[in-house]
């Protein structure tokens, strides 16, 4: 289901961290470790082509979502400003090992969406996106009218994603599709 080559966005640099050239980066990813791990990484500015950039080392700030890393290369505060709005990137085929039952977000996309209706499925639509600021949302497509509606990924309103056989199940609440 996922295409080698395709790029993960894991995260967004928000910052620049004092004088050295660190960044402060907005982690879109629950892999930490993307952030601490020596490693190569990819930049990618707006819409031009991602390049390489090796992480030296990074850490979590405290009771926040947001990690200062240092990236090779960005020695002043200058040039890590010039990075700021900048994408971090992994190759979709470099996401880590997932336990059963785990899954990651980027499989989600293009699996059928289905909702029980006096006791049968009926496919209403497909997720065509995801949306992770601080909240986790599927982008749904519905067939009917082609609408896009944006559905919270929680366990009470999708209580099944089925990777093996291409859907998932939604339970949303009243007039959550109408919105």
């Amino acid at each position: 289901m996922i295409k080698k080559n395709e790029w993960l966005i894991i995260g967004l640099i928000t910052s620049c961290h004092g004088i050295n050239g660190q960044v402060k980066v907005k982690s879109l990813s629950d892999f930490e470790e993307r952030f601490l791990k020596p490693g190569i990484r990819w930049l990618q500015k707006e819409n031009e082509p991602p390049s390489k950039i090796e992480l030296i080392s990074g850490f979590k700030q405290p009771g926040k979502e947001t990690f200062v890393v240092k990236l090779k290369g960005i020695n002043t505060r200058n040039h890590a400003e010039k990075l700021k709005k900048f994408k971090i990137l992994v190759k979709s085929d470099k996401l880590p090992k997932l336990e059963k039952e785990e899954f990651h977000l980027l499989e989600l996309i293009n699996l059928e969406v289905k909702t029980l209706e006096n006791d049968e499925l009926k496919i209403i639509g497909k997720v065509i996106n995801l949306e992770n600021e601080k909240n986790n949302l599927l982008v749904i497509e519905l067939f009917k009218d082609q609408k896009k509606v944006l559905v919270p990924f929680v366990k009470e309103i999708v209580p099944l994603v089925d990777i093996k056989n291409n859907f998932l199940i939604i339970n949303p609440p009243n007039g959550l599709l109408e919105l």
